[in-house]
């Protein structure tokens, strides 16, 4: 009789999330992107933009950096904690969302970016210089294991005011992201939700309650959406 081979484990991989919230109006409003129906992470679902870090992401020069409370609390939790990879995250999250809809958050007024690799192109040909300055921590989350793709993600949220510059075209019917919607965050729950984007989004409307950028205690759920919540 043979044995059955266990499935290896995944591996787990860092990641960075951005929440763009538009406050212009007197019900803030988020900005969620809907999955291709194909692809084989989370089809046809409403997601935050984000995905994993990239080498050229901790290489990246920028025009601001993130409150210390941020920085300190990016650093909690992980092995072999330095600014850079801290700082790594929230560059991924930001060239993430540049590739995934074409909108790039950072200053016009400091001078010519230069591009580390391919995939921060983009900020060079419009001359926005990437910023970390206006990124808050909402929350982190680990995908539970038994999954196909693990990541480490952290969960960014911006003001809308810190975007740059916006690249047309990116999102088309054969994109990761077909269709972009701003929505609130009562019209954002009614979407086809993963479960920790639905747990974050209760995260994210605390905060805005609280204050987006006060120095507050930040949840970590280590299994997932599976209930385990704990603080940063």
């Amino acid at each position: 009789m043979t044995e059955t081979a266990k499935p290896k484990p995944q591996p787990i991989r860092d990641a960075g999330t951005l929440i763009l919230i538009d406050r212009s109006e007197t019900e803030p409003k988020v900005l969620m992107g809907k999955r291709h129906s194909a692809s084989p992470f989370m089809p046809g679902k409403f997601v935050f933009p984000g995905g994993r870090v990239e080498a050229a992401d901790g290489k990246v020069n920028v025009a601001g950096v993130y409150a210390p409370h941020v920085e300190r609390r990016l650093q909690e939790r992980v092995q072999r904690p330095s600014i850079s990879r801290a700082r790594a995250y929230g560059l991924a999250a930001i060239r993430e969302l540049a590739e995934e809809t074409g909108i790039l958050v950072g200053d016009r007024e400091s001078g010519p970016f230069a591009s580390p690799g391919s995939t921060w192109d983009s900020f060079a040909e419009a001359e926005v210089f990437p910023s970390l300055e206006s990124l808050t921590l909402i929350a982190r989350a680990i995908t539970p294991t038994g999954r196909p793709r693990r990541f480490d993600a952290r969960f960014f949220a911006a003001d809308a005011s810190a975007i740059g510059a916006r690249k047309e075209g990116v999102v088309t019917p054969d994109a990761e992201l077909v269709e972009l919607v701003w929505v609130t965050l009562a019209e954002a729950r009614t979407l086809d939700l993963p479960n920790i984007t639905a747990t974050v989004l209760g995260d994210l409307a605390e905060r805005i309650e609280e204050g987006l950028e006060r120095d507050l205690a930040v949840p970590f759920y280590p299994k997932g959406s599976s209930g385990v919540r704990e603080l940063l």
